[in-house]
Parts: C-alpha cells; structure tokens; sequence
C-alpha cells in the first residue's frame, strides 16, 4: 500500500513532494533520480527571452535568502524547442511554470505549451514581486485573476495551478477568485517583499533593492495563509514556504496542504526532497494513515 498518494486537481502523484520553480533545474538529476519525485516543476518562462536583473542579486540573511533574479530564462520558443525537451523521458508528471505580462501573452504561452502531451500541467505565476507588470498587478486584483483564469482554464483540459501572491491584502479573496475562474488547483506562497542593508555602510545588499524573501523565516506566515485559503475554498492545495524536512510537512499537511514543494532548502541539501520522501513514507506506515485522513485536520482552534 502506497500510503503517500496524492492528488492536485486533475493529477496524481505517488508521493507529495515535488519542487519549487526557480530553485530546480534539470541539472539536480546528478544528486538523485527525478523520477522519484511526486512531480517535477518547471523555472518560470516568459515570452520573450529574459537576462534578469543586475548583480547583486542573491543575499543570505538571518532565517533565509533574498533574492532578486528577476525570471531569467530563455524565453517560451526557446524552452519548447531545447530545454523543455530534456524532461521528456522522465516518468512522473512534468509541471511548466509561466508567466507574461498581459493576459493575451498569457493566452499565446499556454496554446503553444499545449502542443507538447508530456507536459501535464500549468503553474501560472501571476505572484513574482521580482520584476515589474509580471505576476505582482496580476496577482493582487482578484478581478484580474479571474479573468485570467477563465480565459485560460477554457484553452486548456490540463491541470492548471494558480501560483498566489502572500503580498496582497487578502490571499484568500484571491484564492477564491482562481476557484471561481476555472482553476483546478492553488500554489501557494511564493516570496515576501524583503530587503537587507549594509549596516556599516548603508549600502543595499541587492541591487535592485527590494527582494523576494525565502527560507525558514516565512513558514508561520505560508502555514496560516494556507490554513486560511484550505478553509474558503474546495480546491486542492499545492504549498510552499520555509519546508526543511518531513515535519514541516506535516504541519502542511494538517493545514490543509494535498502537495508540497521544497525550495530554499535545497540550495544548501540538493537531495533533501529524497530524505523527505524517504522520511514521510517510515512516518505513515509507522502510524498506519494516509495522507487524506489527516489533511485539513489541524485541531484546537478555538
């Protein structure tokens, strides 16, 4: 009995964990086999081709990392042509994140994103606070967000995720909003609005200022948006936020999480979604559940 099956949407896995867009490449596939993971999830593509921002670019804070890259990546006729196709041999669902900055451009992306059959689904980042007009005024009005995913859930019959913003007033109007849309399932959260500065000479440690905020430092805050959001809406739950091991997981899991990304962490242990997966499965058979006896059955609140 494989007691960590799971589902999002439209999908199954055989295990919840999968990794976070921006923090995986197909390069991991020298630490371990990636078809172990529950799913593999895609860096975000644009348009059109995309250096990224200035260097410095990347900071290491107290409990966690800044980071400002600003979506570098080749471009969406690029990735469908060369990079999209080192993934096509791998057995687990292959999950593609994008993002534009129009809802037309949005459109365009995902009908030539469809041509490709290994490709089983869509993370729909309208929530990166890393780059001006893609993702940050998408994903703080929830009117544009259901436009967008109405426009988008008719184009398509494969699962399509709605990465959210946690830099908005409130997540779960938003969250709503994409269930409302067509959405089959939510991401959530991606990066904070963090910065950090120089104390001695008053100099920012990232160039452009302003950075998205990962690591340990915002698991309470993902934990509860995520407690809140399972709670309006019935749409499955893909979270992310400060996870570093399988009772991070768990804690997820009781909030209402169905799948589990790994991000930060794995900068400094490439191998630790294996460790989790390995670490999660000893848990559920020990104590004999599954993952949908416990999922949204945090308790004790008043």
């Amino acid at each position: 009995m494989n007691r960590l099956k799971t589902s999002l949407g439209k999908l199954s896995f055989n295990n919840p964990i999968t990794v976070a867009s921006g923090t995986f490449g197909i390069d991991y596939q020298q630490f371990y086999n990636l078809n172990l993971l529950g799913a593999i999830v895609t860096k975000t593509i644009t348009p059109e081709l995309k250096k990224g921002n200035p260097t410095p670019r990347v900071y290491e804070t107290e409990c966690g990392m800044l980071n400002s890259i600003g979506l570098q990546n080749p471009g969406i006729d690029e990735f469908i042509k060369t990079t999209v196709q080192d993934y096509k041999h791998f057995t687990n669902p292959l999950i593609v994140s994008f993002s534009a900055s129009t809802i037309d451009e949005f459109c365009e992306m995902l009908l030539k994103l469809e041509a490709i059959d290994f490709i089983k689904g869509y993370e729909v980042n309208v929530s990166c606070p890393n780059v001006e007009n893609e993702g940050l005024a998408f994903g703080v009005d929830e009117k544009i967000v259901y436009q967008l995913t109405k426009k988008l859930s008719e184009l398509t019959k494969k699962e399509l995720i709605i990465k959210l913003s946690p830099n908005v007033t409130d997540i779960v109007s938003i969250a709503k909003a994409a269930e409302e849309g067509g959405a089959s399932s939510v991401a959530l959260i991606n990066t904070l609005l963090g910065m950090a500065i120089d104390w001695k000479t008053g100099k920012s440690m990232i160039r452009r200022g302003v950075a998205g905020y990962s690591g340990v430092g915002v698991k309470p805050v993902a934990l509860q948006m995520v407690y809140r959001v399972h709670q309006a809406i019935s749409i499955p739950i893909l979270a992310m936020g400060g996870i570093q091991n399988y009772q991070d997981c768990l804690e997820f899991i009781y909030a209402g999480a169905s799948m589990l990304a790994i991000g930060t962490s794995q900068f400094s242990d490439p191998t630790l979604p294996i460790t989790i997966i390995n670490d999660l499965k000893d848990h559920f058979d020990s104590n004999k559940i599954t993952i949908d006896e416990i999922k949204g059955k945090v308790w004790g609140i008043a």
